[in-house]
């Protein structure tokens, strides 16, 4: 992922307000994150508990920001994350609703997902699992992972700019 500044942040966001995207609690150390290692970046904002953002890379060439809503509640059962599917369980799962853009959106409409509470999923899919076998290729089930983690995080996106 390309390194961010809070302006670009701020301009990318797809579902949110002038005002929205004016007032969001965007992190200090943006300098100091590993961009290389980040499929997505994601944080919480430090001012309003009920919302979250994540800034996928480039969507038509530039990047999308999305305002996402946690739920009020937590599942009834542990759930594994759409976006990294990790199944070591070692990380929260919350859903997060996000309103979709244009006239749908100002109408209500939203679109939700299960995403790991913290956004570490980039950490998940570089992080190898116990060898199941010997022989097993670490990197090439690695580098698998990693893009379907891309895959899933801009289908996620596509389906709230398109609807579909």
């Amino acid at each position: 992922m390309l390194a961010l500044t809070a302006e670009s942040i701020r301009s990318s966001f797809v579902n949110a307000s002038r005002k929205e995207a004016s007032v969001a609690g965007i992190p200090d150390d943006l300098d100091a994150r590993d961009w290389q290692s980040l499929d997505y970046f994601g944080w919480h904002d430090p001012k309003f508990a009920k919302r979250a953002y994540v800034v996928l890379p480039a969507f038509d060439g530039t990047p999308t920001g999305i305002v996402l809503r946690p739920a009020d509640s937590a599942p009834q059962r542990r759930q594994i994350c759409e976006w990294c599917r990790d199944t070591r369980l070692i990380n929260e799962v919350v859903f997060f609703a996000a309103r979709r853009v244009g006239e749908s959106g100002r109408r209500g409409n939203t679109v939700g997902t299960l995403v790991c509470q913290n956004f570490q999923c980039s950490w998940n899919v570089r992080s190898d699992p116990p060898m199941p076998y010997d022989g097993f290729d670490m990197a090439a089930d690695r580098e698998r992972r990693i893009a379907q983690l891309q895959e899933r995080v801009a289908s996620f996106a596509d389906m709230l700019v398109t609807g579909r």
